[in-house]
């Protein structure tokens, strides 16, 4: 009779519309009861995560936190941050010592598959770049032919190193160095021509390594598929869910032109996603276990995705990255979120 009553209910808000209301996870209450998002981030990555000159967390990957807990908890600033390291940052994930993974983690099958953990939206697409000094004159890959080449063994930038010189014709010599640090040492020393990374490593190298940041450039184009996000432990639907909206929250903000600053009076909108998004219209908040505010202190408190990138790695930032494929699928880049119905 008890399985009757419920399928009956159910069947009766599909129809409908009516939304049902998510039942509390694990993840939730134990975030609800600790008061904080404890998320595992790199620590060492400028624009993405790391302390900044006032001793604060700052970045991408930091802001994603920060979206977290003023959804759940609030509150921006509920959020502890816990160094992890390429070896350490998924069996934190696993073991429930952190709550959430947003340290620069590349979504992959494999990793999908076979940790036990599920990776939700992607909030930086990245990929294989090829940076150079100035001075060399090269403005494209076409143009390093014969060049040293600064490479980590056995990494992805090894194997684009090898299939880009291949696939124009070109020749190089590898200088193999396997401390990360000493890579970067030796490139900003000069002692190649090429430094082979993800984008977003490379422009955080050269905004904290580099002596003189302007002598340094980004060759056009990226190589290989590199997406980044948030990865949360499988087995929490509810969770996952919250994680991926509260993504997903920044970039629909973004494409309905709300900030941080006029999002108090986009909250009297007559268009029916804004009023969706920020809890005016529909109960969204709701169906995820939320209060309605949850979109709407996300950007009051923490922003856009535009004002997200553009304050951590765009223009205006050290690292100065280009939006390119970053940019809204409306203006020519990958970041499409779901409709909020």
């Amino acid at each position: 009779m008890k399985r009757t009553v419920i399928a009956t209910g159910l069947a009766f808000a599909v129809s409908t519309g009516a939304p049902i209301a998510a039942h509390a996870g694990p993840t939730v209450d134990a975030v609800k009861a600790r008061g904080a998002v404890v998320c595992g981030v790199n620590g060492n990555r400028a624009g993405f995560s790391a302390l900044n000159s006032k001793g604060e967390w700052a970045g991408m990957d930091v802001d994603t936190c920060k979206a977290i807990a003023a959804a759940v908890l609030g509150d921006k600033d509920k959020v502890q941050f816990v160094k992890t390291t390429s070896q350490t940052r998924f069996t934190a994930l696993q073991t429930s010592e952190i709550d959430v993974l947003t340290r620069n983690v590349t979504w992959t099958l494999s990793r999908d598959a076979k940790l036990g953990i599920d990776f939700v939206a992607p909030t930086f697409y990245d990929g294989q770049g090829f940076m150079v000094n100035k001075n060399t004159g090269a403005e494209s890959v076409k143009d390093l032919n014969g060049a040293t080449v600064c490479i980590l063994p056995g990494s992805t930038s090894e194997k684009v190193a090898s299939d880009v010189f291949r696939a124009n014709g070109m020749s190089y010599t590898p200088v193999v160095i396997e401390n990360k640090k000493e890579l970067n040492t030796a490139f900003f020393g000069g002692r190649c021509d090429v430094h082979v990374q993800s984008t977003s490593g490379l422009s955080s190298a050269r905004a904290t390594v580099a002596s003189n940041p302007e002598d340094y450039v980004i060759l056009p184009g990226v190589h290989g598929k590199d997406p980044m996000g948030p990865a949360v432990r499988q087995g929490d639907a509810q969770w996952r869910d919250i994680v991926a909206w509260s993504v997903y929250a920044m970039m629909t903000a973004e494409e309905l032109g709300v900030t941080s600053d006029n999002v108090d009076k986009m909250k009297s909108s007559d268009d029916a996603e804004t009023a969706r998004l920020l809890g005016t219209k529909g109960k969204l908040g709701e169906t995820l276990g939320l209060d309605q505010d949850w979109a709407y202190r996300i950007v009051k408190q923490v922003g856009n995705y535009g004002e997200v990138f553009e304050r951590n790695v765009g223009s205006g930032s050290p690292l100065k990255l280009a939006r390119g494929i970053n940019s809204l699928w409306t203006q020519g880049g990958l970041l499409y979120a779901p409709p909020f119905k």
